[in-house]
């Protein structure tokens, strides 16, 4: 875990440095022994790999990076480490997502955070039995069901889900990993910073008790370094909070603006790739999209689309939307809305070539049954050519 990794040199006056701009940096990668699953899916899984439609086994030279929101979050802390020890349908069911996209680079969120490892690590061997092996891992400590002491929202009660720097019923509820075959670290960590300190920052009125506290991420902001083929390669992480569930103040769309606007202050020199929950569409649905815009000026967007998410786009308040269905990553409620949007994002820097792009909603067939039962969102995949 982040607070035992090791720390050489070179990781040790970076972690210096980032201290004293209101960061983390640590090195090294995660591994925690794991817990073994049932059998009786394995064969299942295995399959899936061949059958994701334009998921295929990235060629030579290719580095496939994907982002996938897959569910694993529950009510409770312990709960997911229990249900990756069973059988579950949920959880097999993103198992055989992920299996099908065979990620070289997966960022996860709404999976659940431990201070041990344990759960991640009883993911990693769920995933091992199926035939696909990370042998790197990160999962750093998120603010998602972070305690603040304070009472944030304001109904005269402390310690709820909405008084924690990010929504959480419990420390780690719904948070971040990254599960790699090429080894990870160092990983500058901006998760500390303040909303308040954030350059241009568009907090609303706030009491200074709670923009002393107060940070920006809802979840996490991770720069981490992974080395494919001898060369660095930064993987920009976030899953910021939607911009919904406030009042006239706007404050979560304030906040979804800034989690975004952070990177602008934050991109690194060599080659990067933005990934993560953006949970901003840049055609529909609520938010401020000016900061997206700005980061999109600064990256190439590959337009992963899919099959089943053109199909979907056709009915309810979808109807209504101007974006193009085929690129949406969310199956939302489409009688009274939000309706499907595009809130997953890979985004390579300009520079590095792409070679594919896809989502895996497949239009029917057993993996969009699957795709169906994980989660409301869809995997997002990138091929760079990474020679």
């Amino acid at each position: 875990m982040p607070g035992a990794a090791a720390r050489a040199g070179a990781g040790r006056r970076a972690a210096r440095r980032a201290q004293a701009a209101g960061r983390r940096v640590w090195a090294g990668w995660l591994a925690v022994p794991g817990t073994l699953p049932g059998l009786a899916l394995l064969a299942l899984l295995a399959l899936a790999a061949i059958m994701a439609p334009g998921a295929g086994p990235a060629g030579a030279g290719t580095l496939r990076i994907a982002t996938y929101d897959p569910g694993l979050t529950r009510a409770g802390p312990g709960l997911l480490l229990r249900d990756l020890g069973r059988e579950d349908a949920r959880i097999a069911a993103a198992l055989q997502v992920i299996v099908a996209a065979r990620a070289d680079i997966l960022l996860l969120t709404g999976i659940d955070w431990d201070h041990d490892g344990l759960a991640l690590a009883a993911l990693r061997a769920r995933l091992a039995q199926a035939g696909l092996d990370y042998p790197h891992a990160f999962a750093g400590r998120p603010n998602a069901g972070m305690a603040t002491g304070l009472d944030l929202d304001g109904d005269g009660r402390r310690g709820g889900p909405a008084d924690r720097q990010g929504f959480g019923h419990f420390p780690g509820e719904s948070a971040m990993a990254i599960l790699s075959r090429h080894p990870l670290g160092p990983v500058v960590d901006h998760s500390p910073l303040l909303w308040r300190d954030l350059p241009g920052a568009t907090m609303p009125p706030t009491p200074p008790e709670v923009a002393a506290v107060q940070r920006l991420s809802s979840v996490a902001h991770w720069d981490v370094t992974v080395t494919a083929g001898g060369r660095a390669l930064h993987l920009l992480a976030m899953a910021a909070g939607p911009p919904v569930f406030d009042g006239p103040e706007d404050r979560n769309g304030r906040r979804n603006r800034d989690e975004l606007a952070l990177w602008l202050d934050h991109l690194p020199e060599g080659p990067f790739v933005l990934a993560g929950l953006l949970n901003i569409d840049p055609a529909d649905g609520e938010g401020r999209r000016d900061a997206l815009e700005r980061l999109l000026g600064h990256v190439t967007d590959p337009l992963p689309r899919s099959a089943g998410g053109a199909a979907a786009g056709r009915g309810g308040v979808n109807a209504d939307q101007r974006g193009d269905p085929g690129l949406d990553t969310a199956d939302w409620p489409d009688d009274k809305g939000p309706g499907n949007l595009r809130v997953d994002y890979v985004l390579p820097s300009h520079g590095i070539a792409v070679r594919d792009a896809g989502v895996i909603w497949p239009a029917d067939g057993p993996l969009a049954e699957a795709a169906r039962l994980a989660s409301a969102h869809r995997l997002v995949w990138v091929d760079l050519d990474w020679p």
